[in-house]
C-alpha cells in the first residue's frame, strides 16, 4: 500500500479528535516524556531484564512505516522474547486507523491463544 492509499485511510477528523484528548496533564507528560528520553533509555536494561525473565505473551503488531519507532525497534523484542508474535503491517504510526480490522483480528487470535497465559500477575511497576 503506497503512502497515499495509507493516507487516505485515516480519518480527516482524527486530528480534531486527537487534540480534544490532549489534557494539560497528558501534555506534561508527553513534555516529561520527550524531555527525559536519556533517563527513560536507562530504564531499558530493567526492562529488557523483566522481558527475559518473565517472558510474558507477547503479540507485537507494527507498522514499519512509522517515523518515530522504527521497525528496528520492533524487531529488537524477540531477542529477548523468542516466543514473541510479529506482525508488520504496511502501515505507520496511526496503524489503528489504517489497519483496525487486521490489528483486532490478530489480537482477538492471540488473546484466544494465550488466555491462559494471561492470567493477571503483579505490574511490572510494583515488582
Amino acid at each position: 500500500m503506497g503512502d497515499e492509499t495509507i493516507a487516505q485511510r485515516i480519518p480527516p477528523d482524527l486530528w480534531t479528535l486527537h487534540g480534544s484528548l490532549v489534557t494539560p496533564r497528558r501534555k506534561a507528560i508527553a513534555v516529561d516524556l520527550i524531555t527525559g528520553l536519556k533517563q527513560n533509555r536507562a530504564w531499558f536494561p530493567q526492562h529488557r531484564k523483566y522481558l527475559a525473565d518473565r517472558q510474558p505473551a507477547t503479540l507485537t503488531v507494527w507498522g514499519p512505516r512509522d517515523h518515530y519507532m522504527p521497525e528496528e525497534s520492533a524487531r529488537a523484542y524477540p531477542c529477548d522474547l523468542p516466543s514473541a508474535e510479529l506482525h508488520l503491517l504496511d502501515g505507520g504510526h496511526w496503524l489503528l486507523e489504517t489497519y483496525l480490522d487486521e490489528v483486532v483480528a490478530l489480537m482477538r487470535d492471540f488473546l484466544g491463544r494465550c488466555a491462559d497465559r494471561l492470567a493477571p500477575r503483579r505490574c511490572l511497576l510494583t515488582d
